[in-house]
C-alpha cells in the first residue's frame, strides 16, 4: 500500500488541545495524506494542523455532517480513513481498520468502541444511549452492527461515492450506516481502543437532544428499507391508544354510562392503526419487488 492512497480525514471544531498530537501520531504510522476539515474553530486548531503538515479546508456550513459531506466531495484518494479530532481514538488502530478495505473484503469498516474502552471514556448515560440506539438500528435494518455512532471508519472511494447523505449534525454516522445497508455494501466492524476526552476539550454532543435526533433519523429512514417497521410502530401506537380508550368505554358501560364520542374515537383509532399495518405490508411488498428488479438489472449488466 502506498500511504498516499489513504486520505486521513479529520473533522474538527476547537480541537487545539489534541489535533497536533493526532497528526503526529498518524505520520508516525506512515500516513502523510491528512485532510483536516475545520468548522471555523475559535482556537488555534487550524494553525496547529497546518504547522504539523496537514491540509486544512475551512467548512462552508455548520455541523459535523455538513463538514463530512463537503470533505467527501473533495477527496480523490482510493481509500479514506475518518477519525474524530478529539484524541479519543488511536492512530495505531488505523491499520486494522484499513486492512479489510485494502484487501477487498469490505467496502466500509466501522471501529467498534464498545468492546475496549477505558474508564471515563463513556458516561453511564452515553453507554445506555448507545446500546438503545444500536438495538433500534438492528431492529429496523437487521444489520446487527454494534456501534453505529462510531466516528472511526474506513471506506473505499467507491463506497463514499454511493452514499446519498443529507444530515448536517451528529446524525451523520447513523445516516452513513443506513446508507451502507441500503446500498448493500459489505460492512465489517473492528474493535478499537476508545479513550476519555481531553480535559481541555469540551464535548459538543448533547446526549439527550442528539440522542433523540439520532433515534428519529433511524426511524424516519426506515420507511424506505423496512416499511413494515415504520408503519408498524405507527399502527401499534394507534391501536394501543384505541385499546386504552376502549377499556375506559367498556368499564363505563358496565356502570351504566354510555360514552358515544369516546366510542367513536376508539373505533377510529383502531381502524387507523389497522390501516397503518396494511400500508406497511403493501409498502414492504413494493420495496421487495423494487430490490428484486434492481438485482436483476445488476445481473444483466455484469
Amino acid at each position: 500500500m502506498n500511504s498516499a492512497d489513504v486520505c486521513i480525514l479529520i473533522p474538527t471544531l476547537n480541537e487545539a488541545a489534541t489535533i497536533g498530537q493526532l497528526i503526529k501520531d498518524f505520520k508516525a504510522e506512515g500516513f502523510s495524506n491528512i485532510l483536516v476539515i475545520d468548522g471555523n474553530s475559535r482556537d488555534r486548531t487550524k494553525e496547529i494542523a497546518e504547522a504539523e503538515g496537514a491540509k486544512v479546508v475551512l467548512q462552508t456550513g455548520k455541523g459535523k455532517g455538513q463538514a463530512m459531506i463537503q470533505a467527501f466531495r473533495l477527496i480523490k484518494s482510493p481509500y479514506v480513513l475518518l477519525i474524530d479530532g478529539d484524541g479519543t481514538e488511536l492512530a495505531s488502530d488505523a491499520h486494522s481498520l484499513l486492512a479489510p478495505v485494502l484487501e477487498g473484503r469490505a467496502d466500509h469498516v466501522v471501529g467498534n468502541r464498545l468492546v475496549n474502552y477505558e474508564s471515563g471514556a463513556f458516561t453511564k448515560l452515553n453507554l445506555v444511549g448507545n446500546h438503545l440506539i444500536n438495538m433500534l438500528f438492528d431492529l429496523a435494518y437487521g444489520a446487527q452492527l454494534k456501534d453505529i455512532l462510531s466516528g472511526y471508519r474506513a471506506f473505499t472511494l467507491e463506497s463514499i461515492r454511493e452514499l446519498e447523505l443529507n444530515k448536517t449534525g451528529f446524525e451523520i454516522e447513523t445516516e452513513i450506516s443506513v446508507e451502507c445497508v441500503l446500498k448493500n455494501q459489505r460492512i465489517q466492524e473492528i474493535p478499537i481502543t476508545y479513550l476519555p476526552r481531553s480535559e481541555k476539550g469540551a464535548t459538543k454532543l448533547n446526549p439527550l437532544k442528539d440522542g433523540l435526533r439520532i433515534g428519529s433519523t433511524i426511524y424516519r429512514l426506515a420507511k424506505v428499507h423496512n416499511p413494515m417497521f415504520y408503519f408498524g410502530i405507527l399502527g401499534s401506537f394507534f391501536i394501543l391508544a384505541g385499546l386504552f380508550t376502549g377499556t375506559f368505554v367498556v368499564f363505563q358501560w358496565f356502570q351504566g354510562i354510555t360514552r358515544i364520542p369516546l366510542s367513536i374515537l376508539t373505533t377510529l383509532l383502531i381502524i387507523f392503526g389497522l390501516q397503518m399495518f396494511i400500508f406497511g405490508m403493501l409498502s414492504d411488498l413494493i420495496v421487495s419487488l423494487h430490490r428484486q428488479t434492481l438485482r436483476l438489472i445488476k445481473e444483466q449488466n455484469k
